[in-house]
């Protein structure tokens, strides 16, 4: 039997490794600083040969950086990231974590071109000998790793990522050849800015700014001796070094790094001494990721991410866009502006914020002239969160947009009585005056009723101009002294059904259609045109978004000039190059002298019609025209008003179910209300709302309507205009706001 060989000395091994990192590095040196060396033996030739063979290209992509929105006035609404990062300038990054990170990492970094064989022969000669797995990787070839695993984790590949433990002698081998490549075409300085920009701190920081916030709540500019050497120390263990989780474990690693720095003359003894006395001292600052960690308007927040990923410009398909909204370190400059929005968002949480009924309150603003956005507030919270209302719907927007792509909304409600400005608008447009008298006692059109309706076949139910559009059975107002004539003005201001109707009956339908639709009126849940051939939608019956509501009111206010809403005016990207986004694109809906016949009418709903009892009296600070609304159920309530320069609808109501849920009998904010009304709730809001914003935007006197639209038939003389005073009918009762508009339906 043989005797068993007698293991090998550890002076022996000790020699073998030494011979065998020898062979390597004096492969490497050749292949890096003498190739001529190479004709000087095969095996040395041929070793060179296949490590020069081996790839030297690396594709540094910029690595995936957070996307910014911001509000006009420049404040932060929220960030979007599938990592962390924000990249910095290496001149803005402090001298002290330049200095610690290289102390720690690789101190020959300056010294050598991408591989340090002297830190390999150290290595390897410690692991043979001790058993270890100690590393050698430069700064350089840490950088090659993390551009190779950026890159496959930015193509959805982050699977193949092979770690550290688990790299062969190949891929070893493969990244020492991309490190000497990238040495020779970019500088330390770029290498070392690199590395910094890229590297992982923490799951929730990626790159030396992230950690710089993320950790101390400061910029890697700013960065402290401690706080860069606790950074620094990080990078070899984010898990084990974790100042939030092992505080013990990163204030002695800390105190390595400082102690490298001492040894290399990067600090003086008095600045090491200082340091090491510290405490770690964080200050966590933890990222908050998209729409549901919004700094400030969510849901506006929310309704601008669906436009980049519904944008094709952002991207081919949809997986595209995204990787650009949470990777591609864009800026997006909205139109939202931050004083309107904390008003906005005070408002609507004081009038329902935490209700346990879920009653929806919502206010939108816009510009009329440009359809720019400035608020967006509504009185939840975008995540489930203890005794709040929670939903990620958004009650100001549409479902979808006209191409039928998700934009989150709740699909819009009922406008009621706001409906009716339109088919005053069409009375105008045919040449009718303010001061006409309808019969407004009719309650009944039969099903035989000769409508007009001039468009045949363009709607695709009528082939002649005297088609039926169905019966109105029984039209009902809120009181019964409103059975009567009465002037036309006189009906809308006072939110009067019957008066409606009654106008309606002598007009085109077609008009009407055209006027809905030129002002940008449609569904709500699927962006549809509401087919004002339906009687009900005469008085609101189709549900209609917020912001369509405002937009459409800020073409009166724009003398009749419709804007699209916008939300985004600017979009950079990470390279400061400018990429698609909204400009106002405007158009004549209506015309100058109808929008000015409507502007003076609605300027009484707030002095004496049915918004009288909206308080405080927000018309006295400044000129402003709205129309009050509530659907047939009391389930959505509405004041949607303007001035010159700010348009902005206010909602109260059931904004998750349709209004199937009546406004009648309810407790809100501890009163009791026997049925809610636009002048209740949504008026009271809307009125404190613009009494602080109105202001801060142009609130000039309307233009008056032309002379001739305010002449009472047959009267050659000045009839008294609408929006000072009301002599149509000297029996006229008080005047008294609809509570609510009965026969909405």
């Amino acid at each position: 039997m043989a005797r068993p060989r007698p293991p090998l000395s550890r002076a022996l091994r000790g020699i073998l490794a030494y011979v065998t990192v020898s062979v390597v590095c004096g492969v490497l040196a050749a292949s890096l600083v003498v190739p001529a060396v190479a004709g000087a033996g095969v095996t040395l030739r041929e070793s060179v040969g296949f490590f020069n063979g081996l790839p030297g290209e690396l594709t540094i992509e910029p690595p995936s950086q957070s996307t910014t929105v911001l509000t006009a006035d420049g404040k932060t609404i929220a960030t979007f990231y599938a990592e962390n990062r924000v990249r910095v300038s290496l001149a803005d990054m402090s001298p002290y974590i330049k200095d610690a990170i290289v102390a720690i990492e690789d101190r020959r970094f300056y010294e050598h071109a991408g591989i340090d064989p002297q830190g390999i022969l150290r290595a390897l000669a410690s692991n043979i000998t001790n058993g270890g797995r100690q590393g050698a990787s430069t700064l350089t070839q840490q950088y090659v790793t993390n551009v190779l695993n950026e890159s496959l984790v930015s193509a959805d590949k982050g699977d193949r990522i092979v770690l550290n433990g688990q790299k062969s002698i190949g891929d070893k081998v493969r990244e020492m050849r991309l490190a000497i490549e990238l040495e020779k075409k970019y500088t330390k300085a770029q290498i070392l800015e690199g590395y910094l920009n890229i590297v992982f701190f923490s799951r929730d920081a990626y790159g030396i700014e992230a950690a710089s916030r993320h950790f101390f709540n400061t910029t890697a500019k700013d960065l402290t001796l401690p706080q860069a050497a606790v950074l620094a120390g990080l990078v070899k263990s984010p898990s084990f070094y974790n100042p939030s989780l092992y505080p013990e474990n990163t204030l002695q690693r800390r105190n390595q790094v400082l102690d490298a720095m001492l040894e290399l003359g990067r600090i003086s003894r008095a600045e090491y001494d200082a340091a090491v006395a510290t405490g770690i001292d964080l200050n966590l600052n933890p990222g908050r990721q998209g729409c549901a960690g919004a700094e400030m308007a969510p849901y506006f927040c929310d309704y601008v991410s669906h436009l980049i990923l519904n944008n094709p410009a952002y991207g081919v398909d949809l997986p595209s866009r995204v990787r650009k909204l949470y990777r591609g370190g864009l800026t997006i400059t909205t139109t939202l502006d931050s004083r309107l929005q904390s008003v906005a968002q005070a408002q609507v949480d004081a009038t329902a914020g935490a209700n346990p009924d879920k009653w929806g309150a919502s206010l939108v603003s816009v510009a009329p002239g440009t359809g720019k956005i400035l608020s967006m507030a509504q009185n939840t919270v975008f995540l489930p969160e203890e005794g709040k209302f929670d939903t990620q719907l958004n009650f100001n927007v549409d479902s979808k947009d006209a191409k039928g792509n998700d934009l989150n909304g709740a699909g819009g409600f009922q406008p009621g009585s706001t409906m009716k400005p339109f088919t005053l608008a069409e009375w105008l447009q045919e040449g009718r005056s303010l001061a006409e008298t309808v019969d407004a006692s009719r309650r009944t059109y039969p099903l035989n009723f000769k409508w007009r309706s001039s468009c045949g076949k363009v709607l695709g139910a009528y082939n002649s101009r005297e088609k039926s559009l169905g019966a109105a059975d029984d039209l009902q107002n809120n009181d019964a002294g409103y059975y009567r004539r009465m002037r036309v003005d006189y009906g809308l201001y006072n939110s009067i059904n019957t008066a409606t109707f009654a106008e309606a009956a002598q007009l085109d339908f077609c008009g009407i259609q055209k006027m809905v639709d030129a002002v940008g009126i449609h569904s709500g849940l699927d962006n549809a045109q509401v087919n004002m051939h339906q009687l009900g939608n005469l008085l609101g019956a189709i549900g209609v978004a917020p912001l369509v509501l405002a937009n459409a009111f800020a073409t009166f206010a724009n003398d009749g000039t419709y804007c699209e809403p916008i939300a985004i005016t600017e979009v950079t990207d990470a390279a400061g190059q400018n990429l698609a986004a909204q400009t106002p694109s405007c158009r004549e809906a209506v015309k100058p002298s109808v929008a000015r016949g409507v502007n003076s009418v609605l300027q009484d709903v707030l002095k004496k019609g049915s918004g009288v009892y909206i308080k405080p009296k927000v018309h006295n600070s400044f000129p402003v025209a709205a129309k009050t609304g509530t659907s047939n159920t009391n389930g959505a309530t509405w004041v949607v008003g303007y001035t010159t320069g700010l348009a902005t609808a206010s909602f109260f109501g059931d904004a998750l179910e349709g209004q199937k849920r009546p406004g009648q009998n309810i407790t809100v904010n501890g009163k009791f209300y026997k049925a809610i009304d636009g002048y209740m709730l949504a008026g009271p809001q809307w009125a404190n709302y613009m009494l602080e914003a109105g202001g801060l935007y142009p609130a000039a006197a309307f233009p008056p309507p032309p002379e001739q639209m305010t002449k009472e038939p047959g009267k050659s003389g000045k009839s008294g205009t609408s929006g000072t005073s009301d002599k149509a009918d000297k029996s006229d009762k008080p005047d008294k706001p609809d509570k609510p508009d009965k026969g909405e339906d």
